[in-house]
């Protein structure tokens, strides 16, 4: 596979990634969340993301059709669904997380896995995204493609911290992650939408 090919494919995995989310959802934890923690949190969600990705791109579409007899466009709008939810909580909260933050923070490895990890590294629309592109493009170039993809999430998550403390210098943080959630929501209805489409026809 020629490497603009690869190129153009992290490109469209990285927009479907939508590392703002992520970077939105550590900087909505404010100055509690250290350094150190932010570091773990990234490195372990990015991990596991790829591993759940990486297999999935491998057996994604066997497992969908042959074992549980589901077709791509059924998880299109079942994992729409979850998205919207994702982002409604952010428009309506002002942060992507409803629950308990400090005992979230005293767990770093429950909070990288759910909900970094999946949905929000690895949601339903990277999941589609992945398993199709690696029946176009062959699972090698998936893979590396999918791993610069998340390389590069990986590196804007570390910046949080100081996303955050520009942030709330400026008293953007709450409009800008509501505006966040407003894009994660719609493009969770565009992922609907298609998924439907796909259905009826």
């Amino acid at each position: 596979m020629p490497i603009e090919t690869i190129c153009d494919h992290t490109c469209y995995l990285l927009a479907v990634l939508n590392p703002a989310s992520k970077v939105m959802f550590l900087a909505s934890f404010g100055p509690e969340l250290t350094r150190r923690r932010n570091f773990e949190l990234s490195w372990k969600s990015s991990l596991a993301a790829l591993l759940i990705l990486a297999f999935l791109a491998a057996t994604g579409q066997f497992l969908l059709r042959r074992v549980f007899r589901v077709e791509l466009y059924s998880l299109q709008m079942v994992g729409g669904i979850v998205v919207f939810m994702i982002g409604w909580t952010a428009i309506r909260q002002g942060c992507f997380s409803s629950g308990d933050k400090t005992g979230m923070q005293n767990n770093l490895t429950d909070l990288s896995l759910v909900p970094l990890a999946a949905p929000l590294i690895a949601g339903p629309g990277m999941i589609a995204a992945t398993i199709a592109g690696s029946v176009e493009n062959g699972l090698l170039a998936e893979i590396i493609a999918l791993s610069l993809a998340i390389a590069v999430n990986f590196v804007l998550m570390l910046f949080a911290p100081a996303i955050n403390a520009f942030l709330i210098h400026t008293h953007l943080q709450g409009p800008l992650i509501r505006l966040t959630g407003l894009v994660i929501a719609a493009v969770a209805m565009q992922m609907i939408i298609a998924g439907a489409t796909a259905c009826l026809r």
